[in-house]
């Protein structure tokens, strides 16, 4: 896996982009110089959780035959600062699924993603408290 992350003109706009052609901004805040036009580094850290746990739930769900309309997790994370940089002490997702679904099934799902298939997750533990809820609309 490779990905490469070049500057813009922009004081601290950059884009990344793997090895398919795939592409995604990123930015820092506007008081360290950024225009705020893309991801900041730890939200994209959030957003690559919320990612990674969706597609294992998908596919959990879809191998129990749930009847699975839409789904979209939020995803939120406290930080604390540690000598120079800060990490996430805590990260909760919240799944909003819709469709004809067994509580039982998707909570299993979505603990089987975070706390066994989920690499993301699996590496932000280690300095994180994940955890989760979820509502079937």
């Amino acid at each position: 896996m490779k990905i490469t992350v070049e500057k813009l003109p922009a004081e601290r706009h950059m884009e990344a982009s793997n090895e398919e052609g795939g592409k995604i901004r990123l930015d820092g805040t506007r008081t360290i110089g950024g225009l705020e036009g893309g991801l900041a580094p730890m939200q994209l850290l959030l957003s690559a959780a919320g990612g990674c746990s969706m597609i294992d739930v998908v596919n959990i769900l879809e191998k129990q035959r749930q009847d699975l309309k839409a789904i979209r997790v939020e995803v939120e994370g406290d930080r604390q600062s540690v000598e120079t940089w800060s990490e996430f002490k805590t990260i909760h997702m919240h799944f909003i699924l819709e469709g004809d679904l067994d509580p039982s099934k998707v909570e299993r799902a979505i603990d089987l993603s975070i706390n066994k298939y989920c690499s993301v997750s699996k590496a932000l533990e280690k300095t994180s408290k994940i955890t989760h809820s979820f509502e079937i609309l």
